[in-house]
């Protein structure tokens, strides 16, 4: 489970070159990462659009997660975009590792090599950014774009999940949050969205805090 962090500023949209679709502000994507046990863990991970002075996609690992040891011991991983909120909150919120690197449900996907540039602390978590830049990438296959609030707070609500036992956060803030999410899922989303829900809730445990 990658930490998830602040989005930057100054980034803009398009598509960088080696990268099979365009960039702007943050995406959000999942990574797999080469463990030592020769595994690949899944995780989600944050996408800076490359701002005009580098023209390099960056991201922030928070936390002393999976994905930021095995970027130190393995120098990259597979940036894969999925469209399924179900797979996208099982690489947010769950410990998951794969035997190959490139996900089934995965629309594009692009090996990078990532180089530590920054970090620090911020609310007692230490974070790390990095550089990625690609490798080699595939189109498996393209959808026609819609726009649906279910899934949107869905993704929403993992970050705020991540964030409940982090100090810096305001833990009542957060659930509010997530009881918005949920009813926002509950009207707007389908059945992957209201499943992809379910994991979050039996993962994070938030609603029992609420009780």
């Amino acid at each position: 489970m990658t930490g998830r962090g602040e989005g930057g500023n100054g980034e803009q949209a398009g598509s960088p070159d080696g990268w099979p679709v365009s960039l702007r502000g943050v995406t959000e994507s999942v990574v797999t990462t080469r463990g030592p046990n020769d595994r690949w863990n899944v995780a989600a991970l944050g996408l800076h659009a490359p701002d005009k002075a580098t023209g390099v996609v960056t991201a922030k690992t928070w936390g002393n997660t999976r994905t930021r040891r095995n970027f130190h011991r393995r120098g990259g991983g597979v940036i894969q975009f999925v469209s399924d909120p179900r797979e996208f909150v099982s690489a947010a919120m769950t410990i998951r590792e794969e035997d190959d690197p490139v996900l089934d449900a995965a629309h594009a996907w692009v090996e990078v090599e990532v180089t530590r540039i920054d970090g620090g602390e911020r609310g007692g978590t230490r974070w790390e950014k990095w550089e990625l830049r690609p490798h080699d990438s595939t189109v498996v296959s393209k959808t026609i774009p819609t726009i649906n609030r279910g899934f949107a707070a869905v993704i929403d609500a993992t970050v705020a999940a991540s964030r409940l036992d982090v100090p810096a956060y305001d833990t009542d803030e957060l659930l509010s949050r997530l009881q918005y999410f949920s009813e926002t899922v509950e009207k707007c989303g389908g059945a992957a969205e209201k499943e992809a829900f379910d994991t979050i809730d039996e993962v994070s445990g938030w609603r029992e805090r609420i009780e």
